[in-house]
């Protein structure tokens, strides 16, 4: 667990570090952001395009992936409603609750609880050698189509704060063309796969997507194209030939999954370390924000902000989206223990730069106050207790029955479960994209 404990601490230093950088001034860091946003999805693009590389698709059973959108599609919503709901009948005042503005900015801000940190949680379980398990292969496939559900929502909430914008069409084809190229092409280029090759595709995603949404922003400042390199990456990863290199340490504690070679197992640890100093660096700083708020408050006549209750309101906020991540463990009965299916939920939980991100663009849309305040600090929170719920999902693994930590039981290994209303016909064999 030694990696795990570094990576938590390198997300906490970049979390602290996040609230120091204004004061270097406003000519140091605006563009030291700027910087630090296009580094971020480098290291994300890295650990996509790697997952990528490694997935696998059954073609001949697609009716599992389609049950597995469904449980990441309300895994991603059930936050998000749970936290628009806190924000607007909670936070705001009951003479607001009725004005369609609330309700459009609510449910902006809410959606920054819904999208599991892919590129934190592959790190996290991989650092805690659970790259083998049940649990990893299945929460790769829903973090992905998780993140996916939250950008493709994204769209219909900007057009109900900025009106219609061709843009955001452009993103949704853009997309349906790279997962149609994903599907088409699976592992079937002979690309160079070594890791400064990975890591140069990574920048060239990362500076194309910046790029776009320099360019777009300069055509139409109200509607930026926000087009997140998640998939790209990912879709890049499943249509590169995959290399012929064993898996017998991926069960090994602080091995990426697939990777056996060291050196690629070197580079990889190095930018996911430096990845998790980059999500902590990417939430924005909350001293401005909280001075706001404060004044919010005051003008309208009320009492100054009470930390003891934002403390409180975050710490309900945090309960919230977390539980609102607990369906996946009422689902998959067939594939999985009672305790694997609670280990794939809790390891949902971690957020990161895809939440961050809707925060930001909610703030670009000049949206603030209390609420905005309250997410930011259950983000950082979030952000906080992500080795927390790594350490419960390994342990809850380690636990099933009887078999030695980091080795995942699958359902060829016991007696087929009864099915359950959640059981959405999926088969008794291991999770979508995984190696048996």
């Amino acid at each position: 667990m030694r990696k795990v404990i570094l990576y938590s601490l390198l997300l906490v230093l970049g979390l602290g570090l996040s609230q120091a950088l204004p004061h270097l001034g406003a000519g140091v860091h605006e563009p030291l952001r700027h910087v630090i946003r296009l580094l971020t999805m480098v290291g994300l693009a890295f650990i996509m395009i790697h997952v990528g590389l490694e997935f696998e698709l059954d073609k001949n059973n697609l009716r599992r992936y389609g049950w597995d959108y469904v449980v990441a599609a309300t895994a991603a919503a059930f936050p998000w409603l749970l936290a628009t709901l806190y924000f607007v009948f909670v936070l705001a005042p009951p003479e607001q609750w009725g004005e369609a503005q609330l309700w459009k900015e609510g449910l902006l801000q809410g959606r920054f609880a819904s999208p599991t940190s892919a590129g934190v949680l592959f790190s996290m379980l991989a650092a805690a050698g659970l790259g083998a398990s049940w649990v990893f292969r299945k929460a790769r496939v829903l973090a992905i189509f998780d993140d996916l559900d939250t950008i493709l929502l994204m769209i219909p909430l900007q057009m109900v704060l900025v009106g219609f914008r061709w843009q955001l069409l452009a993103v949704v084809a853009s997309m349906a063309v790279m997962l149609w190229a994903a599907w088409r092409y699976l592992h079937q280029w002979r690309m160079p796969h070594r890791w400064p090759w990975v890591l140069g595709y990574a920048t060239a995603l990362a500076l194309a997507s910046e790029l776009l949404f320099l360019a777009s922003g300069w055509m139409d400042p109200t509607s930026p194209i926000h087009f997140e390199v998640l998939l790209p990456a990912f879709v890049l990863g499943c249509v590169m030939r995959q290399p012929a290199h064993a898996h017998d340490n991926d069960a090994e504690e602080g091995q990426e999954p697939g990777l056996g070679d060291p050196p690629e197992q070197r580079a990889a640890t190095v930018v996911s370390a430096c990845f998790m100093v980059l999500v902590g660096l990417s939430m924005p700083a909350l001293g401005g924000l909280l001075a706001a708020a404060g004044t919010q408050v005051q003008e309208g006549g009320g009492s100054s902000v009470s930390w003891g209750g934002v403390a409180l309101h975050v710490l309900v906020v945090t309960l919230l989206i977390n539980l609102g991540k607990m369906f996946p463990a009422f689902c998959y009965r067939r594939e999985a223990s009672r305790r694997e299916r609670l280990a794939l939920a809790i390891a949902l939980f971690p957020r990161g730069e895809v939440g961050a991100g809707v925060l930001v663009i909610s703030l670009g849309y000049g949206i603030g106050g209390m609420s905005t305040v309250v997410a930011m600090l259950a983000l950082a929170l979030n952000l906080l207790l992500t080795g927390v719920f790594i350490v419960a999902v390994k342990r809850l693994i380690s636990r099933t029955r009887g078999t030695p930590p980091l080795q995942a039981t699958t359902s060829r290994e016991r007696p087929p479960r009864l099915s359950g209303r959640f059981a959405g016909g999926a088969t008794a064999s291991a999770g979508a994209g995984g190696r048996e």
